[in-house]
């Protein structure tokens, strides 16, 4: 050991034991000033090395010095400027060893004044922004090498202090620690720690984001998303908006969360950012770059689960459409969402509001499909609408059979653009002025070249206001009454359907033997045309059979 790590050592023993012996408030305030110095304060100079020394090796022992003997012994000893003294070591110290240090002897001491002591203490820690310090000092750690078990303990105690301290304190718990306060805070912090992130990269420093991104995954796996989100998102919003280098953190930010808390954050972001252009600049190309965000994105929000508003739909289908890059993603959605809305099983076993839900989202999707897009894909567009419309109207639900018609309308609304779209009877009401006015766009989205009139001629417009309030949907004794309503299947407009092919229900056979079996046993016309249609490809083929 090198002589001034002596020196450190021989001063943190003889403070201690001062501490540990004294009782003359004025002694134990010189050798707190005396320590002092050590944090880089006090009227006699140390030099860094010694420093560094004091927080690596003797701050948390010195801590735990004040704690076990000062605080429940000798504080009364002490004057109100001299407590102040003491306090501040747990204020300006190194923070992380002080949180850990604090909360380890809250769980240790046994319900007594101490005890209330240590508490006020970490409040005070929490109110004077140490947390946010605590993360700053983490994310320049990982930019070298830094204790991946510390950083998994700081994360878990940061994430579940509120539970902690109530599972500590019950009755007595402070109400800076109840999680509707605590966590506004965390988010405050984090944003806090994100703008000394934003200007050390200004200044060329290098730091991670990591750290803040899995505390961000970890709150919101733990079901405090909201709290947080809320303070988080406005102030991402806000800085995202004209700063380049506040969206690259912001991508960075959700691309570092871990896949097993992805989820929670971009199910967040999705339900709580305002509109498709905001959604964009605050996730960027994330859908393309992590699998388990386009899981989430593209298959559970929107064919797995139905709770969603449709304002979240919006954002979401919006999000794709808004880059070239991601409209392959678009297509791919509508054609999984329009097989799920032609599936006859499907029809009969959902529940209503998930058919609705999916209406909706095949809707939204329509309205953001260019013409080159619904000209390449009419054919599939057009087989999927037969399909559905056909099993949605077998269906002796009312209100399946609507839904199955206003969409149906508005998938032929969009392929038939020389307006030959298919039109049904039904009662309109709110619920399909709302589905239909989703074919054109809620909010005005950025298009580097938006039509010269200010809309889209292929889109439907009906007359009436949309609804801004998802309809509760359920069946109706007026459901069951299927032979009394009348379906207007006689004012379908016919389709070309010329350059279909007949499908073959017979396969044809793929071996000669089984050629033979099919020419010397079967009587199936339709198996004995398959069969010569393709023996002869097969016998040229499997020529050194034949000579058998």
């Amino acid at each position: 050991m090198e002589p001034e790590f002596h020196q450190v050592c021989y001063a943190v023993k003889d403070a201690m034991d001062v501490l540990f012996s004294s009782s003359s408030g004025v002694q134990i305030a010189a050798v707190l000033k005396t320590m002092k110095q050590y944090l880089g304060q006090g009227g006699i100079s140390t030099t860094l090395r010694e420093r560094e020394e004091f927080s690596r090796i003797h701050f948390s022992p010195f801590l735990r010095c004040l704690i076990a003997k000062v605080i429940p012994d000798k504080l009364e000893l002490l004057t109100l400027e001299q407590q102040e003294l003491l306090e501040s070591f747990f204020l300006e110290g190194p923070p992380d060893q002080t949180f850990l240090v604090l909360l380890d002897c809250i769980m240790c001491t046994e319900p007594s004044f101490c005890l209330m002591k240590i508490v006020g203490i970490l409040e005070n820690f929490l109110c004077k922004g140490r947390l946010a310090a605590l993360m700053w000092e983490v994310c320049q750690q990982q930019a070298q090498v830094t204790s991946p078990l510390l950083q998994e303990t700081l994360l878990s105690k940061i994430v579940c202090l509120p539970d902690h301290l109530s599972n500590k304190l019950h009755e007595e718990n402070l109400s800076a620690f109840y999680p509707q306060n605590y966590f506004p805070l965390l988010g405050r912090e984090i944003v806090f720690v994100l703008q000394k992130i934003s200007e050390a990269l200004r200044d060329g420093k290098n730091c991670s984001i990591s750290f803040v991104s899995q505390v961000l995954g970890k709150v919101c796996l733990q079901g405090r998303r909201e709290e947080v989100l809320s303070v988080v998102l406005p102030r991402l919003t806000a800085f995202t908006q004209l700063d380049c280098i506040w969206q690259r953190m912001c991508w960075r930010l959700v691309e570092s969360v871990p896949d097993r808390w992805m989820e929670a954050v971009v199910s967040g972001f999705v339900q709580m950012a305002p509109g498709a252009v905001v959604l964009c600049r605050l996730l960027g190309n994330l859908v393309m770059k992590n699998k388990k965000a386009q899981f989430v994105l593209t298959q559970k929000m929107l064919l797995l689960q139905y709770g969603y508003k449709t304002t979240v739909l919006q954002s979401l289908l919006g999000y794709l459409a808004l880059d070239s890059s991601r409209r392959p993603l678009l297509m791919q959605v509508l054609k999984e969402l329009l097989e799920t809305w032609g599936s006859s099983s499907a029809v009969k076993h959902s529940p209503i509001e998930q058919q609705l839900y999916i209406s909706k989202a095949i809707l939204i999707c329509l309205c953001h499909l260019k013409e080159e897009e619904l000209e390449s894909h009419k054919q599939e567009l057009l087989s999927y609408l037969m399909a559905g419309v056909q099993c949605h109207l077998d269906s002796n639900l009312l209100q399946v059979r609507r839904l199955g018609m206003i969409v149906a309308e508005g998938i032929s609304s969009c392929i038939s653009l020389d307006g030959s779209c298919l039109k049904f009877q039904y009662e309109e009401d709110e619920q399909s002025r709302e589905l239909l006015s989703l074919l054109t766009p809620a909010v005005q989205t950025v298009n580097p070249q938006p039509p010269k009139n200010g809309t889209d001629s292929r889109l439907c417009h009906t007359s009436g206001a949309a609804s801004p309030v998802d309809m509760e949907v359920r069946p109706t004794a007026q459901d069951l009454e299927s032979d009394s309503e009348l379906d207007s299947d006689d004012e379908l407009v016919p389709y070309d359907m010329s350059e279909d092919k007949e499908l073959k229900k017979t396969k044809a056979p793929v071996y000669i033997r089984d050629c033979i079996e099919v020419l010397t046993g079967s009587e199936d016309v339709e198996k004995l045309e398959a069969t010569l249609g393709v023996l002869k490809g097969l016998i040229l083929k499997n020529q050194a059979m034949t000579k058998e």
